[in-house]
C-alpha cells in the first residue's frame, strides 16, 4: 500500500496557488504607475493569470496519469520557481504578462495535482473531510498573501513581491522531495484524453460542477481584482488593503469550519451547496449597496463564507466517476472552471464594480444548485 502524503504539506501546496494569487493583488496599482498602463489593463494580469493556469492545469494532470505524482509536482514548482524569478527582471509590461503566464501554467501543478494525491488517498466521508481541511488551510491564504503583499508592495514593488515567491517556491521544492511521497495508484489508465474529454463534455453534471466552482471562485477573486483600486479611492494604502485579508480570512475559515461541522451532521452536498449559494448572495448585496464605505466588508465575510462552504463540497464530489483517470479528469474539470474564471475576471475588469459582479456571480450558484437539485442529481 502506497504512503499517504502529509495533510500538512497537502495544505500548503494548495494553498500556495492562492497565496500566489492574493500577495500579488495589492502591487496591481504600483504596476500600472510603474509601467504607465491603465488600471484596467493591469487589473487584465489576473484573468490572463486564470487563462494560463487552465492550461496548466490540462498539462499537469495528463502528465501526472503517464509519469506520477511526483515528478509531476516538482516539475512544475521548478517551472514557477524559474518564470517568478524571470518577472523580477521584466523591463516592460508586456515581458511582465509573459512571465505571469508561465509563472501561472507552472503552479497550476499545485492545485491540480494536489486534489489529484488527495482523491488517490481518501474517498467517500473521509475525502469530504480532508477537502475541508484544504479549505480552512486556503482560509489562511488571503492572510498570508494580501498582508505580506501589501507590506512587499509598499517597501518595493513588484519586483519584491516576485522575489519573494521565487524564493517559497524554492523552499517548498526542496521539501517536496524530500517529503513527499508517490500515490498514483497501479491501476491509473493513461487513455487518451481525447476520448476522456468528449466522456466528460457530454456529463451535464461535470458543466455543473465547473460552473459552481468558477461561480464561487469569481466571487473570491473579483475582492482580490478590484479590492486595490476600491481601497485607493477611498484613500488607503497598499498595507491597509493587505490588511483587509484578515476580515476575509475570518470569514473563509468560519465558512470551512462551519463546513466541517455540518458534514459532521449529516448535512447532504446539496443542502451544503445551497446554503453556500445563499450566503453568498446575501454578501453580494450587502456589498452593492455599502461598496461607498468601507464598511462593505462586513458583508464581504458572508461572500467568503460562502466560498468556504461551497468549495470543498464541489471539489470533493466533483470526480467520483472518474477516479481510475483521477489526473487527466482532473485536468479537463480544471480546465472548464479556470478557462470560466479567466473569462469572468476578464468581465469584472471592465465592469470594474465589485458589488454588480458579486451579485451576479452568486445567482448563477444558486441557480445552478436549484437545477442540479431539480434534476436529482448531486451538484
Amino acid at each position: 500500500m502506497k504512503a499517504k502524503p502529509s495533510l500538512g504539506l497537502m495544505v500548503v501546496l494548495i494553498m500556495f496557488p492562492q497565496i500566489v494569487e492574493t500577495i500579488y493583488s495589492p502591487v496591481l496599482p504600483h504596476i500600472a504607475a510603474q509601467f504607465v498602463v491603465s488600471i484596467k489593463a493591469a487589473s487584465q494580469t489576473l484573468s490572463i493569470y486564470f487563462l494560463a493556469f487552465a492550461l496548466g492545469v490540462i498539462v499537469w494532470g495528463v502528465v501526472a496519469d503517464r509519469i506520477g505524482r511526483r515528478k509531476t509536482m516538482l516539475l512544475g514548482l521548478s517551472i514557477y520557481a524559474a518564470s517568478a524569478a524571470g518577472a523580477v527582471l521584466a523591463p516592460n509590461f508586456e515581458a511582465l504578462m509573459f512571465a505571469r503566464g508561465v509563472s501561472a501554467f507552472g503552479i497550476a501543478v499545485g492545485s491540480v495535482v494536489t486534489q489529484t494525491m488527495l482523491r488517490d488517498s481518501y474517498d467517500g466521508t473521509a475525502l469530504s473531510k480532508v477537502f475541508s481541511y484544504m479549505g480552512m488551510g486556503i482560509s489562511i491564504s488571503p492572510v498570508v498573501g494580501m498582508m505580506s503583499g501589501g507590506f512587499l508592495a509598499d517597501w518595493g514593488g513588484h519586483s519584491y513581491v516576485f522575489f519573494t515567491l521565487s524564493g517559497l517556491a524554492l523552499v517548498l521544492l526542496i521539501v517536496s522531495i524530500l517529503k513527499l511521497p508517490e500515490t498514483m495508484p497501479a491501476n491509473t489508465q493513461a487513455s487518451a484524453l481525447s476520448d476522456l474529454f468528449q466522456q466528460m463534455i457530454r456529463d451535464r453534471g461535470i458543466w455543473r460542477n465547473a460552473l459552481l466552482v468558477a461561480a464561487f471562485n469569481i466571487l473570491l477573486f473579483s475582492y482580490y481584482l478590484q479590492g486595490p483600486f476600491l481601497f485607493e479611492q477611498l484613500g488607503y494604502s497598499s498595507i491597509q488593503f493587505g490588511r483587509s485579508g484578515v476580515v476575509l480570512a475570518i470569514g473563509s475559515f468560519a465558512g470551512s469550519l462551519l463546513n466541517k461541522r455540518l458534514v459532521q451532521h449529516g448535512f447532504t452536498h446539496p443542502k451544503l451547496l445551497a446554503l453556500a449559494s445563499i450566503l453568498g448572495l446575501f454578501g453580494a448585496v450587502g456589498v452593492l449597496l455599502l461598496q461607498g464605505s468601507l464598511w462593505f466588508l462586513i458583508p464581504m465575510v458572508l461572500v467568503v463564507m460562502g466560498f468556504g462552504i461551497g468549495i470543498p463540497n464541489v471539489l470533493s464530489q466533483a470526480l467520483v466517476n472518474y477516479r481510475s483517470q483521477a489526473g487527466s479528469a482532473g485536468a479537463v474539470l480544471g480546465l472548464l472552471y479556470y478557462l470560466m474564471i479567466g473569462g469572468g475576471l476578464a468581465i469584472a475588469g471592465a465592469v470594474q464594480n465589485l458589488g454588480v459582479v458579486l451579485v451576479v456571480c452568486a445567482v448563477v450558484a444558486l441557480v445552478t444548485v436549484a437545477v442540479s437539485v431539480r434534476a436529482g442529481a448531486k451538484p
